[in-house]
């Protein structure tokens, strides 16, 4: 096991409440509302994440997408959360900690994505105030990293929002949208306050 682990979960992660949201592992049954989601959203999301292989929205694909996710939460390389909204259990987007680091470093990368016809509407902001405190203790998380988009404002915003220090510029980052582009890092601590 890994130096400073946090914790065990046999089968899947709890439910995290947050305000007018609540995150839990992806099942199965998702499926469906998940790729319709990701279908309508596609031109909102295509210029802030990797370019989508062909068969990404197949079940066949969300399948292997939930193997992926439980080997990763098995050796405590990442954990995949869907966002619900709490009034009607809609899918309204994802997050993931990923990259998780142990012994000396503590720490994993955020990434996040929300349905376009969900945005702008706190809901982000919600899970991400929900998922930070879970992070921090449950998964004994030190720092949480975050990365995006020079021109990416609304995710500048949140971040920003919810106490994350930007830290600098990594060049050719990520390959985004089929190019590789530069970055602006941002982190919080676990000794940063929560707003």
């Amino acid at each position: 096991m890994a130096l400073f682990r946090s914790i065990l979960w046999s089968d899947s992660l709890p439910t995290i409440e947050g305000k007018g949201v609540h995150l839990r592992m992806p099942r199965m049954t998702d499926w469906a509302d998940w790729a319709r989601l990701r279908e309508e959203s596609r031109a909102f999301l295509a210029p802030w994440e990797p370019v989508w292989p062909e068969d990404d929205l197949t079940r066949a694909a969300f399948r292997r997408r939930l193997q992926r996710y439980a080997n990763d939460q098995q050796t405590d390389f990442g954990y995949a959360f869907l966002i619900f909204r709490t009034s009607d259990n809609a899918v309204l987007g994802g997050v993931t900690l990923n990259n998780v680091r142990r012994g000396v470093a503590q720490a994993a990368s955020l990434g996040y994505w929300m349905g376009a016809s969900h945005a702008g509407k706190g809901y982000m902001t919600a899970a991400l105030r929900a998922l930070v405190p879970f992070a921090h203790g449950a998964l004994r998380l030190k720092r949480i990293e975050a990365a995006c988009l020079p021109h990416n404002a609304a995710s500048i915003r949140l971040l920003e929002k919810l106490n994350f220090a930007r830290e600098g510029l990594a060049r050719e980052y990520l390959c985004i949208a089929g190019r590789w582009q530069d970055h602006v890092l941002f982190a919080r601590l676990q000794s940063d306050p929560l707003s």
